[in-house]
């Protein structure tokens, strides 16, 4: 009987059980779905911002640069407050920042306004994923880590999936490119409210399981980065060439895949506003907006299953050596061939597949559980650096050249400097005794 009476205590959504343990992780995951679509939304309607403020390309990348910018400046301290304040409070804070953000580029025609909202977007986006970073750290870590932290990335991904599919069909709908930033703050407001419901139930969880917050005892110093090892340093560096091989890319691939190829902006259809919305998810190979989305439609299908290999077997270095290879052939051929994009940016999703499933659950293996909230936030600086340069390089180099061929170029030289990180990191954890290359389960507290 009292086993039985134990049982019944526990329930289903007890916090001791994995249903409650992947519940916590939904709630994490849909924190990000709103600041991922306002984050694309820019460069989803790219072509029609252009011409409706009547600027270069370039303005395009400056708005993406904006957000980096503050980024850079927050993001590092951010993650410090989420050591010192506990993801709760520090979430919180940064959700309220995103909504801010988003509803001034929402409402604003001026430039300097959208440039400003995008500013303080980053200021709250940037340090709010660090926060969830930590939260799924401290409920899977030495459990499905690498599984956890693939499945709030696909989650996250469909934003700016919904993004780049229906941004421009909003606008075409509503005949005003401002109709897709204010659904962005829409969703926004409702990942605040998420980020709400996570709160109770990290408190509950918190509660009942007698955790520890995780916070740092002591205030930051910068001494404490002399504890991070030449590990976290080369991930690091890796982190920002590969991201800046991806992400500046797809902020004006749909503007090259107008001009190189001819590729329609949205799929034609008619009917409702969600019929069309709707056409363009079923012809991701021939709109512009869905061949940008391949990578992230490749991710979402795929990076769950290599999360899961990834706990059980290990090889993270691996991974991330196999994933900055195939990122320099996958530019090279967008770039100097007239090859139809599909196959290449199916290769490139394979590389984002592989690298970020095994490149996040890498840090809280190798830092203290206390500093994990900072080591996030430098390495999310150390990426952004990179997401602030190479978005407006981007523009200006395709606004001087009139083809995007030297851009290509560019990213397939990020790739290989990837790569070489990837190597280093490679013999830096063989000296460590290959933490990063066991299971998950090997490396518990």
């Amino acid at each position: 009987m009292r086993d039985k009476a134990t049982l019944e205590d526990i329930g289903f959504l007890h916090p001791t059980t994995k249903a409650y343990r992947f519940t916590v992780l939904l709630f994490i995951s849909l924190i990000a779905f709103g600041s991922y679509f306002a984050y694309d939304s820019i460069g989803a309607i790219a072509p029609s911002l252009v011409e409706s403020l009547g600027r270069g390309r370039d303005i395009i990348g400056s708005f993406y640069t904006a957000y980096a910018i503050a980024a850079i400046l927050s993001v590092f301290w951010g993650g410090v407050l989420v050591d010192r304040l506990g993801v709760r409070k520090s979430s919180l804070l940064f959700s309220s920042i995103v909504v801010t953000g988003v509803a001034l580029v929402a409402f604003s025609r001026d430039v300097n306004l959208i440039w400003t909202g995008r500013f303080i977007l980053g200021i709250g986006a940037e340090p709010l994923y660090v926060a969830m970073n930590v939260m799924i750290a401290r409920w899977f870590k030495g459990k499905e880590l690498a599984f956890a932290f693939a499945l709030s990335l696909v989650f996250m991904r469909l934003g700016t999936i919904f993004s780049f599919n229906s941004g421009e069909a909003i606008a075409n709908f509503f005949d005003n490119y401002q109709a897709t930033l204010i659904a962005a703050l829409i969703l926004c407001g409702f990942s605040l409210l998420i980020n709400l419901i996570f709160n109770l139930l990290d408190r509950r969880g918190e509660r009942i399981l007698k955790l520890k917050s995780g916070n740092a005892e002591e205030g930051f110093s910068f001494k404490h980065l002399k504890e991070f090892k030449a590990s976290f340093w080369y991930v690091s560096l890796l982190c920002v060439t590969f991201y800046s091989a991806v992400f500046p890319f797809t902020a004006l691939s749909t503007d090259f895949f107008v001009d190189k190829w001819g590729i329609a902006r949205v799929a034609e259809s008619s009917g409702s506003f969600f019929a069309q919305v709707f056409s363009n998810f079923l012809h991701p190979f021939s709109t512009a907006g869905g061949i940008t989305a391949i990578p992230i439609i490749t991710a979402m299908l795929f990076s769950p299953f290599v999360g899961l290999l990834v706990d059980k077997f290990g090889r993270r270095t691996t991974l991330m050596i196999l994933g900055s290879i195939i990122i320099v052939p996958a530019h090279l051929v967008m770039g100097l061939t007239r090859i139809y994009p599909v196959i290449p940016m199916m290769a490139l999703g394979t590389a984002f597949v592989l690298i970020p499933a095994a490149m996040w659950p890498s840090i809280p293996l190798l830092v203290k559980k206390e500093r994990t909230g900072t080591a996030f936030g430098l390495m999310t600086m150390v990426q952004l650096v990179g997401l602030a340069l190479f978005p407006w390089l981007n523009g200006i180099l395709r606004d001087l050249t009139q083809s995007y061929t030297v851009s290509m170029i560019m990213f397939a030289s990020l790739g290989f400097a990837g790569l070489v990180f990837a190597l280093l990191l490679r013999r830096a954890d063989q000296r460590a005794g290959l933490v990063l290359e066991r299971p998950d389960r090997q490396n518990r507290d």
